[in-house]
C-alpha cells in the first residue's frame, strides 16, 4: 500500500497522521476546514462544464435511508447559506476517474470490470460523521480510511493494467462524502460556524459490499450517473 503523500491540489494538502482512527481522519478533516479563508465555487471547474460526461469508480448508497436522513436533515440546517444540496439519490464517495466516453470504449469497462473484480478487497464498514468541508463543499468525514484507500489502490492497479490509470494517484486520494456544493466564492467562516453546529449528530455506519463503475454527468449544478458495472467486494 503505498504511504499518502502532501499534495496542494488535494483537500487536506497534507495526509492524517493515522488512517486506521477515525477520529484522527475527522479532526484532520475539521482543522483544515476550520481554516479556510474563502470558499471557492464548485461548479467553476475547467472541462467538467454542464453536461460533461465520464466514467468514475464511485461507492453508492441508493437504498440507505440512514444516510438520506443525516443528509436532508444538515441540508435543511444549512438552507440559509444557499449551497446546492445533493439530492438523496445523488449521495456517493467519489473513488476514481476511468476516462471519458469516445475515449475509453465499452469493450475496455468490461475489462476493466473483469480485472478489478479479482483484485478488490473483502467487504467492509465505515463510519460518516462528523460533518466539515472543503474548499468547494460541505461534506462528511468518514473513518477509518484504510479499507477505502486499500479499495482505491485496487481499483488503480486494475486499471494501470489495463491502459486505463486513474487520474490521482491513492498517495493523493482524500475520501469523503459531499452533502452540499458551494456555487459561489465566499468568506468560508459564516460556513465554517453552521457546519460546527451539526458536529455532534450520530455517526451513520456504511457496509460496502460492491463499487461502482459509472457514467457519471454533469446536469447543471448536481451530478447524476448511471451504472455500468457493480463489481462485488472480495
Amino acid at each position: 500500500m503505498p504511504l499518502l503523500s502532501a499534495d496542494p491540489a488535494a483537500f487536506p494538502a497534507e495526509p492524517p497522521a493515522d488512517t486506521h482512527d477515525p477520529a484522527v481522519t475527522a479532526a484532520h478533516d475539521w482543522a483544515a476546514f476550520s481554516a479556510l479563508d474563502e470558499m471557492i465555487d464548485h461548479w467553476a471547474r475547467p472541462g467538467w462544464s454542464d453536461g460533461s460526461r465520464a466514467y468514475y469508480w464511485m461507492l453508492t448508497f441508493p437504498e440507505d435511508q440512514r444516510l438520506a436522513d443525516l443528509a436532508a436533515h444538515c441540508q435543511q440546517e444549512l438552507g440559509h447559506l444557499g449551497l446546492d444540496p445533493v439530492p438523496p439519490d445523488g449521495l456517493h464517495i467519489t473513488l476514481a476517474r476511468v476516462g471519458r466516453p469516445g475515449v475509453v470504449t465499452p469493450g475496455q469497462l468490461d475489462t476493466l470490470a473483469r480485472e478489478a473484480e479479482a483484485l478488490l478487497p473483502s467487504a467492509f464498514s465505515i463510519r460518516a460523521m462528523p460533518l466539515a468541508g472543503s474548499r468547494g463543499a460541505v461534506r462528511l468525514s468518514l473513518g477509518p480510511w484504510e479499507p477505502l484507500l486499500q479499495l482505491h489502490h485496487a481499483l488503480a492497479e486494475a486499471g494501470s493494467g489495463v491502459g486505463l490509470p486513474p487520474k490521482k494517484p491513492t498517495s493523493a486520494f482524500r475520501p469523503h462524502l459531499s452533502l452540499a456544493y458551494n456555487n459561489r466564492q465566499r468568506p468560508a467562516a459564516p460556513v465554517v460556524e453552521a457546519v460546527s453546529g451539526l458536529r455532534a449528530l450520530p455517526a451513520v455506519e456504511l457496509t460496502v459490499y460492491a463499487a461502482q463503475l459509472v457514467g457519471l454527468r454533469r446536469d447543471g449544478r448536481t451530478y447524476r450517473w448511471d451504472v455500468r458495472k457493480n463489481v462485488p467486494l472480495g
